[in-house]
């Protein structure tokens, strides 16, 4: 029989913040005798807030109060209360990141919810939760094509690239619609710092303090898209392309064949007209407009997005309660962990690794998990194969120790979780190539995928198995 469940998602980004609220329906999907499998089946938004600029205060962190008070506002105009939550999410993306401004929410919220996920999102797991949100992840798997979202929001742009269904690789660039801030008299208010590099290089006639002289914007909204285009192997290279990168470009051999926008600017592409397009205070608009008739919407197939500026999760309800194989092998004082984020490998990336090259795929990957220049404890979801030989199980664990140095190197717990029942050989190996005693958990006989969220408990059954929650963000 299915149950609901009334999730929130709340996204407290650089520029905005918004609330949703779900109906998600859970339903025990294993035959009577044998462990629960709970999935989700359906979900509902019921509701959707106003779009807030994110409170901030002067030491640049965010203002809990702000926020814990635009989400009391929110359940009351939705005509809840808390304690009619049952489960949901707080993403944090953007300038607004900091370890910090985590901690501050979190406390600040947590009674709003039973079991919220808390979420940290660095420039590239922020780009993955924005092509989810989008829509261009599961048209990817659906039409098992490559395809690239661009999330252009106030301050960066965020690309991921899906390639059937699995993540290719992710990228970010320092342009946004609030790079440059106007008042209600189009006096310019604000220019971000790379900006003001372009002007000087350029010698556009943009100032603080004057009125925006449109005939010259447009001549930096053009570096901007060039920029874009360059940021998909479009046109010829910018001088500007290298300035702009915020962290990494695409690094792909795949030829991307379609696009798709979300973000706040992305609304400014489908509009045909704007009556006022400095509503907003910034540029997000124009933006857009000049997006509208690049080589981005000539030179790709356009697809359809889901979801702009909401382009994001309404909650975390997939709760997958499940207990881990019993050939496992952990270190109990690391228990129980909560909230670790799961790094998927696909399967192309495993097949690499009698080259020598998986461990090398894992560091890049690693690095999506990376906030505030620190890395935090991550999930690793190997499939691994059915009866693997011992020349298999040796090469894997040290691939995965070698991927996983950076968190060997800050004493972080490995969390290793393989699909196949491997996962005791594999323990072995990884204990035997670690350094002494070094904390870690492998465990089999569990799905993930990226963008999941794991809890493991304290062993059951006289320590033979893990009891283990998938939690999976939903998005609109």
């Amino acid at each position: 029989m299915a149950e609901t469940l009334l999730s929130v998602g709340i996204d407290i980004g650089t520029s905005t913040t918004q609330l949703i609220l779900s109906e998600l329906s859970i339903e025990n999907m294993a035959s009577v005798f044998t462990i629960p499998r709970v999935s989700i089946t359906d979900k509902k938004v019921i509701f959707k807030s106003d779009i807030i600029f994110t409170p901030i205060l002067e030491n640049n962190l965010i203002d809990s109060d702000g926020i814990k008070e635009f989400v009391e506002q929110q359940y009351k105009r939705a005509g809840i209360t808390k304690s009619d939550i049952q489960t949901g999410a707080i993403i944090i993306t953007g300038e607004t990141v900091r370890r910090e401004n985590a901690q501050t929410v979190a406390k600040a919220l947590s009674g709003f919810a039973g079991d919220f996920v808390v979420a940290t999102a660095g420039p590239d797991l922020e780009s993955i939760i924005a092509g989810k949100g989008a829509g261009t992840y599961s048209y990817s798997e659906r039409q098992h094509t490559t395809a690239v979202n661009l999330d252009i929001g106030g301050g960066t742009t965020n690309l991921v690239v899906f390639n059937d269904g699995d993540i290719e690789d992710t990228a970010c660039f320092d342009i946004g619609g609030r790079l440059i801030k106007v008042d209600g008299n189009e006096i310019i208010r604000y220019i971000s710092p790379k900006v003001k590099e372009i002007i000087k290089k350029e010698d556009l006639d943009i100032y603080l303090n004057e009125k925006m002289n449109l005939k010259e914007l447009d001549k930096l909204l053009d570096i901007f898209v060039q920029v874009l285009e360059n940021s998909v192997g479009l046109g010829k290279k910018s001088p500007y392309f290298d300035l702009l990168i915020t962290n990494k470009p695409l690094n792909t051999n795949l030829k991307i064949k379609c696009i798709s926008f979300s973000g706040g600017v992305a609304d400014g592409i489908t509009k045909e007209s704007l009556q006022n397009p400095f509503v907003y205070g910034d540029i997000g608009l124009l933006l857009g407009k000049k997006i509208s008739g690049s080589l981005l919407m000539t030179a790709l197939e356009v697809i359809p997005t889901v979801e702009t500026i909401r382009a994001t999760v309404v909650g975390a309800g997939s709760h997958t309660t499940d207990v881990s194989g019993s050939t496992i092998t952990y270190k109990e004082d690391i228990l129980p962990l909560k909230n670790i984020p799961i790094l998927q490998l696909s399967k192309d990336d495993e097949s690499t690794y009698n080259c020598g090259n998986l461990g090398n795929i894992i560091q890049e990957k690693v690095k999506w998990f990376i906030v505030d220049e620190e890395v935090q404890i991550i999930g690793l979801g190997v499939e691994g194969v059915h009866s693997p030989s011992f020349k298999f199980i040796q090469d894997l664990a040290k691939e995965i120790i070698k991927g996983l140095d950076l968190l060997i190197h800050e004493e972080l717990p490995l969390v290793i979780i393989v699909k196949e029942d491997m996962a005791k050989a594999l323990g072995h190996s990884l204990y035997e190539h670690l350094p002494k005693d070094y904390p870690f958990v492998c465990i089999d006989s569990i799905h993930v995928r990226n963008g999941d969220y794991i809890d493991i408990g304290k062993p059951i059954a006289e320590g033979s198995v893990l009891p283990v929650v998938v939690k999976t963000l939903v998005f609109n």
